[in-house]
């Protein structure tokens, strides 16, 4: 029988573009089971996701074997974080391990983005339930952002439709924000916390070419 504590849940590497079409697959099976829209995503966007170290995975220690994934995402210029993604392969569920997801995808945007504002759309009663545990609250979409990026995200979602009619007021799906105050979660571990600040410093360099 599995427990928790067979699972490890990390910060994503490029070493794990492995499992990218496993996530994709488990993410529109589980859309169809509940019978609401997704944001499609590409095997490259999600690969990149990994690469920045903008995503978090959990693997059954033994084989390796997939159990879930998400991953962040910034807007607007940086002052909007977004986690999304949250999916638990169903041979895993019931152990916990969505909300162990959650709050390392969480801490990761909190300390790369301390300042941002984190919202995440969700139509899930226990994705609500999670971001209620960690601070976020209920909030019309004029709150979320702006950023046109994000919302062409959408487009893939079998309810965009509600989207454009509504002139993008609301949808099928919850807005729900976190506004950040002084104190930050706890740290990453220190390898990924090097990690980051690698890619945030090539980043910098490559905006100065």
């Amino acid at each position: 029988m599995e427990t928790n504590k067979d699972i490890k849940v990390m910060v994503a590497g490029p070493e794990h573009e492995v499992y990218v079409d496993t996530i994709l697959e488990t993410i529109a099976e589980a859309a169809k089971v509940r019978g609401t829209g997704i944001a499609k995503r590409t095997h490259e966007y999600v690969a990149k996701k990994m690469q920045e170290a903008k995503a978090v995975i959990a693997l059954r220690e033994s084989d390796g074997r997939f159990a879930g994934f998400s991953y962040i995402e910034t807007w607007g210029n940086k002052q909007y974080v977004t986690t999304s993604g949250l999916i638990v392969h169903p041979d895993f569920r019931g152990l916990g391990l969505a909300k162990r997801i959650k709050d390392l995808t969480f801490t990761l945007a909190r300390t790369r983005w301390p300042h941002a504002k984190i919202f995440s759309l969700t139509s899930g009663a226990a994705v609500m339930a999670m971001n209620t545990q960690l601070g976020y609250k209920p909030v019309t979409f004029a709150e979320l952002t702006d950023d046109e990026a994000f919302w062409k995200g959408c487009e893939g979602c079998i309810n965009v439709d509600v989207l454009h009619r509504t002139g993008r007021k609301y949808c099928i799906c919850t807005g729900m924000l976190f506004d950040p105050t002084e104190q930050l979660p706890a740290k990453l571990t220190p390898e990924t916390i090097a990690r980051i600040k690698q890619l945030e410093e090539i980043e910098e360099y490559s905006s100065l070419k």
